[in-house]
């Protein structure tokens, strides 16, 4: 009798990237929102979500910005990355942070919120007064517990 073999693919850990989106006009402000997806529901999130196959991340950080806030980048530079582990949510994800600028020559440089069914609105929120870290998606609060501050590169 032949042996059964099982193909057990290891479960892994996602990647993610987020955007740390500056703005002259509001000065040690990021650009926050507020979850409405499933997992992570009602946590302060930054724009974001999964590079595509063959995506660069500056591209993958630019055409999610566009998707979810309607604005257009410009300086983009890697930020930071960190390994988020939640077990007790089944999250495992290493994400990418970039931190770019307002594109202010584009058509709009104020955020919209262009995915109401994912996120409450997006506001300009400065850095040093964020909401605690059990209010911030998994991986922002896994950044702001490292001691991370954006405006300290600049």
């Amino acid at each position: 009798m032949a042996e059964v073999v099982q193909n057990h693919t290891p479960k892994r850990p996602g990647v993610g990237l987020a955007v740390l989106v500056t703005r002259s006009s509001h000065p040690g402000c990021v650009l926050l929102g507020k979850r409405k997806s499933l997992v992570g529901k009602g946590l302060y999130q930054l724009p974001g979500g999964h590079i595509e196959f063959g995506e660069t991340w500056e591209k993958c950080a630019q055409r999610e910005v566009m998707e979810e806030a309607g604005i257009r980048l410009k300086n983009l530079r890697l930020a930071s990355v960190v390994n988020t582990v939640r077990l007790e949510q089944n999250y495992h994800y290493v994400t990418i942070f970039l931190q770019g600028e307002v594109d202010e020559d584009f058509i709009t440089s104020e955020p919209v919120n262009m995915e109401p069914e994912k996120n409450e609105g997006w506001s300009w929120t400065s850095w040093d007064d964020f909401p605690p870290d059990e209010q911030l998606f998994f991986s922002l609060a896994s950044l702001r517990q490292e001691g991370f501050h954006p405006f300290d590169m600049i």
